[in-house]
């Protein structure tokens, strides 16, 4: 039997495979209705096909996915759904959204070589992203696919934007499905996850691949660990009696504008400190430039020189060779003997960093990711403990938790909204809360026994969301796009209605 992974894309005839029973499925089809007349309203026909991709909340493994290590999100039931028509013989691809005021239409040539403008920053980039990505795919899997065939669109997400909680990815991953889907293709879910993070990139942002992972291979009920190099995913099945709540900042994460200053720049001071390391643990400098991407790849150097202490904690080799204090460029480059425009030529975004970047904390982020990784496999064995609910609830609570302290103090990723909002979350009985998505701003996560989640949810509006109300940051009725408790929901789906 083929595993999950490998299999295509479900295409379903309706929506209950994808949206369960009850008030989920009742909001699911009057979305559907209201994106079909929509896109006639705009097109002046039905579209083919639909294709939906979930939002995620990662529950623990941050900023860990592009230094190689795995990861533990669940898809979300929010989700981007994009509906889609083929139009033979017009080179156009008109992007509607179904809030038109706005994302106003975008269009652009029905060429997949388009260079995406990135100093003109339009929402309809993420679709071009998706588009360039399946005919990369298509092409080097030796399909043919038709180059000139234009394309009328209609997108309607509801994964609240610059949340943490992946509207991007869901967004790029609906695209690339819905453009396949149209085109009469259907790819492994693991090809698809692979691709679709490649697609992101286009945008310049330098994913790691969770997002796009566990939004086209969740299954309804689990959370996954997410493997990379190949992209693998191993369902983890919570303990029934906790849930978690996912609350939004209000603080919004761009990470796509703060790429250099923010998120890339973390990317940049991970392969730094991991370069660092291997020539510390005794690699040649070219050797260690060239070969030493990440902090996996001088992982097992830093737990050999661990064993020479009686341990196989790899964040005992970043206490011993990288300092605490900051450092400079000049200092780096004579560690290395080489230019850091040199070692980063080959990526522009990086290069951006070198150029926004005064000094490099080197130390705290080895740490953060070495610390983090354990956490994950740590997470996983609670859950396949054979603990009482009780004690693996707890546990779980307190590996959020540490995971929190670690990306707000090590990492430098938390913002002061978050610090209280999730502040607020352990005061009402969480068992344990931390910052999720890239952070900066986004959303907490809390996990919360399941018997408290209404009164939970409620201390929360009065305590943190009624000042934002009385400001104006966020209409009274809106609230509950903010708040919101969430089990493990399905992931993509290609859907014929």
């Amino acid at each position: 039997m083929a595993r999950h992974e490998e299999l295509p894309v479900p295409v379903f005839k309706s929506l209950e495979p994808v949206y369960g029973t009850g008030s989920h499925l009742e909001e699911a089809e009057l979305r559907f209705s209201k994106l079909k007349s929509k896109f006639n309203e705009f097109f002046g026909h039905p579209p083919d096909i639909y294709a939906r991709s979930p939002g995620r909340v990662n529950l623990i493994g941050e900023h860990i996915d592009y230094e190689g290590y795995s990861v533990l999100p669940m898809a979300i039931r929010q989700d981007t759904i994009v509906a889609i028509r083929k139009v033979e013989g017009e080179k156009v691809l008109r992007i509607a959204n179904v809030n038109s005021e706005k994302y106003t239409m975008c269009t652009y040539p029905a060429d997949p070589d388009q260079e995406i403008d990135l100093k003109n920053h339009k929402w309809g980039h993420y679709f071009i992203c998706g588009y360039k990505g399946f005919y990369e795919y298509a092409k080097s899997n030796g399909r043919n696919v038709d180059r000139t065939v234009g394309l009328q669109v209609v997108v309607d997400g509801i994964v609240p934007t610059g949340s943490g909680l992946s509207s991007s990815a869901a967004f790029v991953c609906s695209s690339t499905i819905a453009i396949m889907a149209v085109m009469g293709e259907n790819y492994p879910k693991k090809d698809l996850a692979q691709l679709t993070c490649e697609c992101e990139r286009h945008i310049g942002t330098q994913s790691g691949g969770m997002d796009q992972a566990i939004s086209v291979m969740a299954r309804s009920g689990f959370a996954a660990l997410i493997d990379f190099n190949p992209i693998r995913a191993t369902e983890v099945q919570l303990p029934a009696g906790g849930t978690f709540v996912i609350a939004h900042s209000l603080a919004e994460s761009q990470k796509a504008v703060t790429a250099a200053t923010n998120y890339n720049n973390r990317v940049v001071e991970c392969r730094l400190a991991a370069i660092v390391l291997g020539i510390k643990l005794g690699l040649k400098a070219e050797k260690a430039i060239t070969e030493v991407k990440t902090l996996s790849d001088v992982e097992a150097l830093c737990v050999s020189f661990a064993g020479t202490r009686g341990s196989s904690d790899p964040g005992l080799a970043v206490k011993e060779f990288l300092k605490e204090e900051p450092y400079s460029s000049e200092e780096i480059e004579q560690i290395i003997n080489e230019k850091l425009p040199t070692v980063f030529a080959n990526s522009p975004s990086s290069l951006d960093v070198l150029r926004a970047a005064k000094h490099f904390k080197l130390h705290q982020r080895a740490a953060h990711v070495y610390s983090e990784a354990k956490r994950v496999y740590a997470f996983k064995d609670t859950v396949s403990s054979k603990s009482s609910e009780e004690d693996m609830l707890k546990k779980l609570g307190a590996l959020m938790n540490d995971s929190h302290y670690s990306c707000s103090v090590l990492y430098e990723c938390s913002c002061p909204e978050l610090e209280e909002l999730v502040k607020i979350c352990r005061d009402n009985s969480a068992l344990g809360a931390r910052l999720t998505g890239a952070g900066w701003g986004g959303c907490a996560v809390a996990l919360v026994k399941e018997s408290i989640v209404p009164q939970f949810i409620l201390k929360l509006k009065e305590q943190y969301y009624k000042s934002r109300i009385d400001k104006g940051v966020i209409k009274k009725n809106d609230v509950d796009l903010y708040i919101f408790a969430s089990k493990p929901s399905s992931g993509a789906a290609i859907v014929e209605v």
